[in-house]
């Protein structure tokens, strides 16, 4: 199938945007608790619809009264915290456009950001990121006012917004139009200087309005989450609107080192992450378990999740002696693994990257379906989802209501509707380069088609490497089964115009403590002096063995080099989202990869 489209079920009016459902709601359930917030002394605090539109408009009062004008575009860069959502809708109630910052970004980045968007103002949560700002405040002609949020940026705003008349915000949302832009979210990206995707009101209202209704079990009634992605991301950006607009609960967690504690607290009823997180819960289990001399217990819990996940898609679903097995091993090791997600998570999304089947089964298999999703920034950014009732493991789902996508002759993904968002800020140039003159997206992802309209993700066009004897090769089928294994962090496979495909492996530092144990090594021995080691080399050549099954010969992974550290964001091989920036580890490890070839 080349193409397959999903009429909308809900059609944005000219005049609304993304304020409404704040006002609405304070006006028709002003009790419901929309967030949950920690107080100064780690307090539960909730927060009302009619106290949350409240305190929206309070600070755009003192984002009008420091000169923010309809327009004008506002920084935002911080963790994950109440506070970013309450200043992402009163930057919107002030009729300006939201500019998100990753709170990692470095101060180069900062600056571009800033000064490409011509912002007037920014918002930081901490001394560190009021510093960078400074540092290039020359560099930032436009920029008049830094507030910052653990020095009482909220108080200092709602005190001098005093002098501001409530009803001029009235006045400033009423006149935002759904085509005005409401955000410029640059891409981190893998390669080159970030762009500043033009996200209308339009866009990001008509694709989470689509999408709640088609995701009852996420965003019904009584549903809550905890969201500790960065919000300078599109996809957790997704989520906050998506509990606005359907009267759910949130709470923030600004660090992941709390989540644990965090996930107890709050008790979720779904969670949103990337595939690497949920790699990491899964193989930490499996770690744990071994550690505790329990692995074949795993092993065999594991297997079973997965064949009882596969067995729900067959005609007449799991067999007796299946769900004997799964309900032991469901008081053994699946309902620990709920409990470490607070007790009442059963659904979960993922996106940024593929997930795999291999983990889809095992984690539905537990008890927590993983709703796997596509999209990009540039699609406000949800395009397609897998969701109740129409769930195909491995793939990303069908497109949501209101979504067309089509499959070019080279196999490339173009999706259509109004989600799509209108151009990179001032950078014509690289618009026409993606936007056809009929307004398809050309995503730069390739995939494929079934009869049902399921998509499926086969790689990246850029990314295709070919051989030198001309095989293509999809580096993300390979990639994806070396890091199923628990010691494996990350894996980037190579060999563009060679001879044949190699692989470089990085050795996950969370997992090694217990491999060192296994292996008699003293528990302290750095990866620096171990990444030669035999034991560790055998070890990763399992994984490589099993990564080879899945592909042909000629795609095969002849050669592996296990590297002396792991990729991260503050070395610039990872994107925030954790996605691996191939050229940049082409870069910095050159000679790795020129040695592969040369012996």
């Amino acid at each position: 199938m080349r193409e397959f489209s999903v009429p909308p079920i809900v059609t944005v009016g000219d005049s609304a945007n993304l304020t409404d459902p704040v006002w609405d709601n304070a006006e028709a359930a002003p009790d419901v608790v929309q967030f949950i917030r920690e107080g100064a002394d780690g307090a539960r605090v909730e927060v009302t619809c009619h106290q949350f539109r409240d305190e929206v408009t309070a600070v755009a009062r003192g984002l009008v009264a420091a000169g923010v004008q309809p327009g004008d575009r506002v920084g935002l860069m911080s963790r994950t915290r109440y506070e970013w959502t309450l200043f992402d809708y009163a930057i919107w109630a002030a009729g300006a456009i939201t500019v998100p910052i990753y709170e990692t970004s470095s101060a180069e980045q900062a600056a571009w950001i800033l000064s490409d968007s011509g912002a007037v103002a920014i918002l930081v949560e901490t001394s560190a990121h009021a510093t960078l700002v400074a540092d290039v405040r020359d560099r930032v002609p436009d920029l008049a006012h830094v507030w910052q949020i653990d020095l009482g940026a909220m108080d200092e705003l709602i005190a001098t917004g005093e002098s501001v008349d409530p009803t001029e915000i009235e006045r400033r949302r009423a006149a935002v139009r759904a085509d005005d832009i409401a955000t410029i979210v640059y891409t981190s990206g893998t390669t080159g200087r970030p762009k500043g995707c033009m996200l209308t009101h339009r866009s990001m209202y008509a694709d989470v309005a689509n999408a709640v209704p088609v995701l009852p079990n996420l965003f019904g009634p009584g549903a809550s989450t905890l969201l500790f992605l960065p919000l300078a991301h599109v996809f957790a950006r997704l989520i906050q609107v998506g509990v606005v607009q359907a009267r759910a609960t949130m709470a923030h967690c600004a660090d992941t080192k709390d989540l644990i504690a965090r996930l107890q607290a709050v008790r979720p009823t779904f969670v949103l992450s990337v595939p690497r997180v949920f790699e990491k819960v899964y193989n930490s289990a499996k770690q744990k378990a071994e550690a505790d001399g329990k692995g074949r217990i795993f092993a065999r819990a594991e297997a079973v999740a997965i064949a009882y996940s596969e067995a729900l898609e067959t005609r007449t679903g799991p067999g007796l002696a299946l769900r004997v097995q799964h309900a032991l091993f469901d008081r053994l090791v699946y309902r620990k693994l709920r409990a470490a997600l607070g007790g009442r998570c059963r659904d979960a999304i993922s996106g940024g990257a593929p997930l795999g089947a291999r983990l889809g089964h095992f984690f539905r298999g537990v008890g927590v379906t993983i709703y796997e999703g596509y999209g990009l920034t540039e699609t406000s950014p949800a395009a397609c989802a897998n969701r109740p009732g129409a769930i195909r493991i491995g793939s990303v789902g069908r497109p949501l209501p209101g979504v067309n996508i089509r499959i070019d002759d080279d196999d490339e993904i173009l999706i259509a509707g109004e989600l799509v968002f209108t151009g990179y800020w001032r950078n014509e140039a690289a618009s026409a380069e993606v936007l056809t003159p009929d307004g398809w997206f050309r995503t730069g992802d390739l995939g494929q088609l079934d009869s049902d309209g399921y998509l499926n993700i086969t790689g990246r066009k850029k990314e295709i490497i070919v051989t030198a004897g001309g095989k293509n090769v999809a580096p993300a089928v390979l990639e994806d089964q070396v890091r199923a294994h628990p010691l494996v962090s990350q894996c980037v496979v190579v060999g563009d115009r060679q001879p044949f495909v190699a692989a470089l492996v990085t050795v996950d530092e969370e997992a090694l403590p217990a491999w060192l144990e296994n292996a008699g090594l003293p528990a302290a021995t750095p990866i620096e002096e171990l990444y030669q080691h035999e034991g560790l080399r055998s070890e990763i050549q399992t994984a490589i063995d099993t990564a080879n099954r899945a592909v042909s010969r000629a795609e095969a992974i002849k050669v592996f080099r296990i590297l002396p550290r792991d990729f991260t964001e503050a070395t610039g091989e990872l994107t925030p989202s954790l996605k691996v920036k191939r050229q940049i580890v082409h870069k910095s490890y050159a000679t790795e990869i020129a040695d592969i070839y040369r012996s």
